[in-house]
C-alpha cells in the first residue's frame, strides 16, 4: 500500500515536534542536574545569538510610532542533544 503525501506530512511534523520536545526535556534535565557532581556535564553547552540585549546591539526597526527589537539566543547543551537523539529513537519505535 502506497503512502500519500498527506500521511508523510503528518509524520514529519510528528518527528519535528518530538525532536523539539526532546530538546526541551533534555535541556531541562541538564539544568536540573547542574549541581550534581557526576551529572553536571549534561549542562555544558554553547550559546548562539543574534543580537545581545546587554550590549544593546540587537536588530532594531524604528518606525517612529513603534520600535521593534529583534534578537535570538539558542543554547545547545549535551542534555538537549541527548534528548533529541532519544526522540528520534522513540519516533522510530512508534
Amino acid at each position: 500500500m502506497a503512502r500519500t503525501s498527506k500521511t508523510l506530512g503528518k509524520n514529519y511534523w510528528a518527528l519535528f515536534l518530538l525532536i523539539l520536545l526532546g530538546i526541551v526535556v533534555g535541556s531541562f534535565i541538564g539544568h536540573l542536574t547542574k549541581e550534581v557532581q557526576f551529572l553536571k556535564w549534561l549542562n555544558y553547552g554553547i550559546n548562539f545569538a543574534i543580537g545581545d540585549s546587554k550590549e544593546n546591539n540587537v536588530v532594531t526597526l524604528n518606525l517612529a510610532v513603534i520600535i521593534i527589537n529583534f534578537g535570538l539566543r539558542i543554547k545547545i547543551t549535551i542534555g538537549s542533544v541527548i534528548g533529541a537523539i532519544a526522540a528520534v529513537f522513540i519516533y522510530k519505535k512508534l
